[in-house]
């Protein structure tokens, strides 16, 4: 069995996120093809709006969605966006371009330079799972927060987006799509409040069912080709054409659960 890319440092800080082209084209992919289930920004934001009011971090910010959300929802004095990449954190500062009181930073969440009780609301949406130890990265968010601070996590579930795992198989690409490891395996929907639970103490769990119709072969292409859980040996205008060949041109439906988990230092 293959590695798991999202816990590969070298492909994180280098193709997966040197640059936001390709986060940027499996994002819109999939919203393109979502059909059902809330935008995890507007929830997220909608959560914090009950935490204390001060600054607000959001840790693996990466294009600043969440970031927009959190600024707008709660306008408060001071919002710190966070993550590792600097082309994200550039694309994040476009974004929110001409907002007061936003601070970009750049580093590892295992070791946030802030210091200790300094944060009213962490959020942290679809980062932890890169982690090989996110127990680590909870332990230093409980750090940051001060008394009465609130933790928002959010994961994906394990089995995220299986029937395009089995499509990209049936079709040759890539034969062992299904066996590889899940891009989620250290944070998911699963395991996700044990995990939290060991510095914070939880307070919600919210598992929300999100649905996707992808409509034919290049919209299923322009979400694999930046996949990489994949290994594919053609492009993106190679994979829609193979898709097409053998297991025809969709559309394909596909379903993850979001699972918010919110907590509360302790």
């Amino acid at each position: 069995m293959t590695a798991n890319p999202f816990l590969d440092t070298d492909r994180v800080r280098g193709t997966l996120y040197a640059e936001a082209g390709r986060l940027t084209q499996r994002t819109t992919a999939l919203a393109r093809a979502k059909t059902a289930g809330r935008h995890p920004a507007a929830v997220i934001a909608e959560l914090a709006a009950d935490g204390p009011r001060g600054t607000v971090l959001d840790i693996g910010c990466g294009r600043g969605t969440t970031t927009v959300a959190l600024a707008e929802r709660l306008d408060p004095p001071k919002l710190i966006a966070f993550d590792q990449s600097a082309a994200l954190l550039t694309d994040a500062q476009r974004r929110l371009a001409g907002r007061m009181g936003v601070r970009y930073m750049r580093g590892d969440f295992h070791a946030i330079a802030l210091p200790d009780a300094s944060v009213a609301v962490a959020a942290a949406a679809f980062c932890l799972y890169h982690s090989p130890e996110p127990t680590a990265v909870i332990a230093e968010i409980a750090r940051c927060l001060a008394p009465g601070g609130l933790s928002i996590t959010v994961t994906k579930s394990a089995d995220s987006y299986a029937e395009l795992d089995d499509v990209i198989a049936a079709s040759g690409l890539d034969p062992e799509a299904p066996d590889r490891p899940s891009l989620y395996e250290t944070f998911h929907s699963h395991n996700q409040a044990d995990i939290v639970g060991t510095h914070l103490d939880v307070r919600e769990i919210i598992h929300d069912e999100q649905r996707f119709r992808f409509t034919d072969a290049d919209h299923i292409a322009a979400y694999a080709a930046t996949n990489p859980r994949y290994q594919l040996a053609c492009d993106e205008r190679g994979i829609a054409e193979r898709l097409r060949q053998t297991v025809g041109n969709g559309p394909l439906e596909t379903a993850s659960t979001v699972t918010y988990v919110v907590a509360a230092r302790r």
